[in-house]
């Protein structure tokens, strides 16, 4: 076995855990990344004074943990569109030095301002152990199997399981997860709310728990979603109808296509990217977070709609 942060065998090249990461290289280096290990991002600047010190601290950690994270550095003044799309995304960049842990595509921790080598070493171990799960062999298994139960159709049988995990585990977001989608699965949406309610606050915005929460607001969704065939002739009718579009991709996910639905709102985000305070970006992510990280209608639609911004 080897420490978290020791390393293990020869070391991983340098050049292989840090790398100067731009627009065109962002969904690469770090998005598809971030599906093997996780992927600490530093946005940094040249002027920066706090970055200068940060940075070499930040590279210092990442080469002692010997592959078991990678850095991306990001420099904001020569990727402005970048930097500004991600803040549209909801990433607080407004202040440098900001570093963004990605793990399975998404952003699941950061911190702002230097912080000094003992502190980078927490983040890191916290950050890694997120991606491996908080749970050891024996529970790990049993997600395992709780995660086929609930596949299978057996969502009552897989609660118990994941009520199980809590029980030896109360602070294993995966399944606290599993818990609520076995119950949005038993059509207990009101349930399922209330399980990630009740999640330890430290867990709270971990991505399994994200997770659950969008399925829950989309099945909320799909409560009312109306006929796809009526939908469908509104927008072919009138395609500047953004409302029956949006109701259109709604209704496709009730249906169980969401590469469809996601295909809807990506033309409504091209028609009108501000309609509805943005609502079709916002339903996007919604998508997007109830979906595997690795999913390829989430892969694809990332791509699509980062083009989209960028452009």
């Amino acid at each position: 076995m080897m420490d978290i942060l020791g390393g293990a065998g020869a070391p991983t090249p340098a050049g292989d855990l840090i790398k100067d990461v731009t627009e065109a290289t962002f969904m690469q280096d770090v998005v598809e990344a971030s599906m093997q290990a996780p992927v600490i991002v530093d946005f940094w600047a040249p002027w920066c004074g706090p970055c200068k010190t940060l940075g070499p601290a930040l590279e210092a950690a990442v080469t002692r943990a010997n592959g078991a994270v990678t850095m991306a550095k990001i420099d904001v003044d020569q990727n402005q569109r970048l930097a500004q799309a991600l803040a549209q995304q909801g990433l607080p960049l407004q202040s440098i030095p900001t570093v963004v842990a990605f793990v399975q595509g998404r952003p699941i921790d950061m911190f702002q301002g230097a912080l000094p080598p003992s502190e980078i070493d927490a983040f890191l171990k916290k950050v890694i152990e997120a991606a491996g799960g908080e749970a050891g062999g024996g529970l790990g298994e049993a997600l395992e199997a709780a995660e086929e139960m609930l596949a299978e159709g057996a969502a009552a049988d897989a609660a118990q399981t994941f009520a199980a995990v809590l029980g030896e585990d109360d602070k294993n977001a995966a399944a606290y997860g599993g818990l609520a989608r076995a119950h949005i699965a038993m059509e207990d949406l009101d349930q399922a709310e209330a399980i990630l309610n009740g999640a330890p606050a430290e867990i709270s915005d971990a991505a399994e728990i994200e997770a659950a929460r969008a399925q829950i607001e989309l099945a909320r969704q799909a409560q009312n979603a109306g006929p796809v065939a009526d939908l469908r002739a509104k927008v072919e009718a009138d395609p500047a109808d953004h409302a029956a579009r949006f109701d259109l991709a709604q209704a496709l996910h009730a249906a169980g296509d969401a590469e469809a639905a996601v295909s809807e709102l990506l033309e409504l985000f091209r028609r009108d990217r501000e309609w509805n305070d943005g609502a079709a970006k916002a339903q996007l992510f919604t998508i997007f977070e109830a979906l595997p990280a690795n999913d390829p209608v989430v892969l694809n639609g990332r791509r699509k709609l980062s083009s989209m911004i960028f452009a």
